[in-house]
């Protein structure tokens, strides 16, 4: 048994651990959008009110109402004036961000597979210094992943990659392949992230570079949700991603072990 004044103690910094005021931050939600109409308004009515300061969406040359309908819901909308990719996109969506001066910024596919009611409880990671970067996993088991519609070849590939990415990077997550991810600040100012591809790789690249910068990688669980209406990387380009995802650890091996110097792996900050 705890003695009395162990007790007492103990008692005592949870309570100063729980009135500890949380730091005011301004929070960004982004969303990189594509042809998101169909989805995009479920998306926004599910971050809860109050929970972040602003709502980005940057779209990047839709063919349908996303633009109208991201103007209607209030949004700050920023369009390019071509096609340029879903790795170019989020580098508008960061930019943006940070230049309105946000402490943490949510990126959230606005295809609706990703569960934005959750926001507040992922920003808790971050708000007690947890975690530098936060990801929601659709994988907390495969009867989750698979009753939520994902594709058995999708759920083996998200799988083999993950353990793989685990192994090379020293980390411990359940996907590295979300949709949904909060960054603070410094990891986006430190990252150079302009240097990445334009392609869906770009994820990769963000995560192997916070990995060697050395932030810190966390992550939660979150429903999984694949339905007809929802974005989702066809066969060829998931090929590609994966070969590319591959190339990249790679980068990453030569670079910490002194065999190669990539400028991917050169902070933007600090040198």
């Amino acid at each position: 048994m705890v003695p009395d004044s162990g007790a007492d103690a103990a008692r005592a910094g949870l309570v100063e651990l729980r009135s500890t005021p949380r730091r005011a931050e301004r929070r960004i939600v982004v969303l990189p959008a594509l042809n998101a109409a169909q989805t995009l308004a479920a998306t926004v009515a599910d971050i809860p009110p109050g929970s972040v300061t602003e709502i980005i969406l940057v779209d990047d040359g839709s063919e349908d109402d996303t633009v109208a309908i991201a103007r209607s819901l209030g949004l700050t909308v920023i369009e390019h004036d071509r096609r340029r990719g879903y790795g170019a996109n989020q580098k508008t969506c960061y930019d943006a961000a940070l230049a309105r001066g946000a402490d943490l910024v949510i990126m959230v596919h606005p295809d609706y597979q990703y569960d934005a009611r959750l926001i507040p409880l992922f920003v808790g990671f971050m708000e007690l210094d947890l975690c530098d970067v936060m990801l929601g996993s659709r994988i907390r088991s495969r009867r989750d992943a698979l009753a939520g519609g994902m594709p058995v070849y999708k759920y083996l590939s998200n799988r083999a990659l993950t353990v793989l990415e685990n192994l090379v990077l020293g980390q411990n997550l359940a996907e590295f392949h979300s949709g949904f991810r909060i960054y603070r600040r410094e990891v986006l100012e430190a990252i150079p992230y302009h240097r990445n591809s334009d392609d869906f790789v770009f994820d990769t690249e963000m995560l192997v570079q916070a990995v060697y910068f050395g932030f810190r990688l966390g992550d939660a669980p979150m429903p999984c949700r694949y339905f007809p209406e929802a974005s989702s990387i066809k066969l060829a380009a998931g090929t590609r991603y994966g070969l590319l995802t591959l190339a990249t650890l790679a980068r990453f091996l030569l670079q910490r072990v002194g065999l190669a110097r990539f400028e991917m792996f050169v902070r933007r900050h600090g040198g």
